[in-house]
């Protein structure tokens, strides 16, 4: 299947693609998308002739991941190119059997600071809420393979009232990402009874849905659902896109609705070998997100989930990618890189090295083209120049 210049910031319809004319009728229902989901080897090549690694990398993928693609994002992989930056995401490769020495079930330690099942608290002020274990589709680095898609080492726990329950008591909460799984992919009344509970608890301030359901399955996004939504504010969307490609024109029109309805949207990047790991892939891809009025939030470093060797870069290419962007595209488009600290860290920012020097009397600094300026520290006010001030401000007063 052919596709134009991934970099042009243009947005079409892919569909049909691989499917017939036939369906066209059905296309824009979800519902129909998630029933027709590629998740066997026999799908799969039904539509692609696939590589021996991707070929092995689906036969071993029940044992950890299971594979599920959705009609629309299916149709953005481009069957004449093996290193197409689609189908790297969310096709299994024979990689993904050999866990590197570093690389571990929990690389962000979220069973470690969960109090309750399904909570995450691991800021002072802020929770995780994963509410499923349930995606559209499957991306092959998931933080979380070890509880996703009902194949994996663990399972998640969806009773929820011990965590609503354990939020009542804890008034140094003020914000709760839903996420899981993807809470969108929940019926509009099963989603609504969530943030209807939440809105209750006083002291929780905002709330956010971490989903890669508006890029995964844009026809969720309804005007029923973002009328919902609209209830709570304020209410924030942060979106999972890697690649321009991605961006659709179903896409933009589901982003566009979601922000029409006054929802902040916000994406995260993971970097990913062979996907997005470069300032060219990175700069238009940024570019066609502020196109769908939705702002670059993050850009990860890969995390060591087990299995994604193949697919993790080394930290020094994101700092060269926010190398690549500061000062050659407006500062709206340039995203935090972070690294999620192994084993529990958090979120740790890295930027490229701007200080050139410092010490108390000045700050040497490189700006965006390797030029170097000096920003000289405050100076300190002599004490006769205010006596000198006051002086004249008495003066000024007697002439009055």
């Amino acid at each position: 299947m052919g596709h134009s210049n991934d970099l042009e910031p243009s947005f079409r319809s892919h569909s049909p693609g691989y499917w017939p004319e036939s369906v066209m009728p059905h296309w824009d229902d979800a519902t129909w998308q998630l029933k027709n989901r590629v998740s066997t080897l026999a799908a799969l090549e039904e539509r692609l002739t696939l590589t021996d690694e991707e070929r092995a990398g689906v036969l071993l993928a029940g044992n950890k991941l299971a594979m599920s693609i959705t009609p629309h994002f299916f149709n953005l992989i481009d069957a004449q190119n093996p290193d197409c930056p689609i189908r790297r995401q969310v096709i299994p490769r024979i990689e993904e059997g050999w866990d590197a020495p570093e690389e571990m079930a929990d690389p962000c330690g979220e069973d470690s600071h969960m109090p309750v099942p399904g909570l995450v608290h691991r800021y002072p002020d802020r929770v995780l809420f994963l509410v499923t274990d349930r995606c559209a589709s499957y991306c092959r680095y998931c933080t979380r393979s070890r509880v996703v898609s009902g194949v994996g080492d663990q399972h998640l726990e969806t009773q929820w009232e011990p965590a609503f329950r354990y939020l009542e008591q804890h008034t140094e909460i003020r914000d709760v990402l839903l996420s899981g799984g993807d809470p969108l992919l929940f019926s509009d009344a099963k989603l609504e009874k969530i943030l209807a509970r939440l809105r209750a608890i006083p002291h929780l301030q905002f709330l956010r849905i971490g989903s890669r359901i508006p890029i995964f399955l844009p026809q969720r996004i309804t005007p029923e659902l973002c009328t919902m939504l609209q209830k709570y504010h304020p209410l924030f969307i942060s979106i999972h896109t890697n690649h321009p490609r991605e961006l659709t024109l179903e896409v933009k029109q589901g982003l566009e609705r979601l922000a029409n309805a006054g929802i902040p949207l916000g994406n995260q990047s993971v970097i990913l070998k062979g996907v997005n790991d470069s300032v060219e892939v990175q700069k238009a891809l940024v570019h066609k997100l502020l196109m769908c009025r939705v702002r670059p939030y993050y850009l990860y470093q890969c995390d060591m989930i087990r299995g994604s060797s193949h697919l993790r870069t080394p930290v020094s290419r994101g700092v060269e990618i926010i190398d690549g962007l500061r000062g050659h595209t407006t500062g709206y488009a340039i995203p935090q890189f972070v690294i999620d600290g192994p084993g529990g860290g958090g979120k740790i920012p890295l930027n490229p090295n701007y200080i050139v020097h410092r010490d108390p009397d000045k700050t040497v600094l490189r700006n965006y083209e390797g030029e170097i300026f000096e920003y000289p520290e405050p100076s300190p006010i002599p004490a006769s120049e205010l006596l000198r001030l006051r002086d004249q401000a008495t003066s000024s007063c007697g002439a009055h």
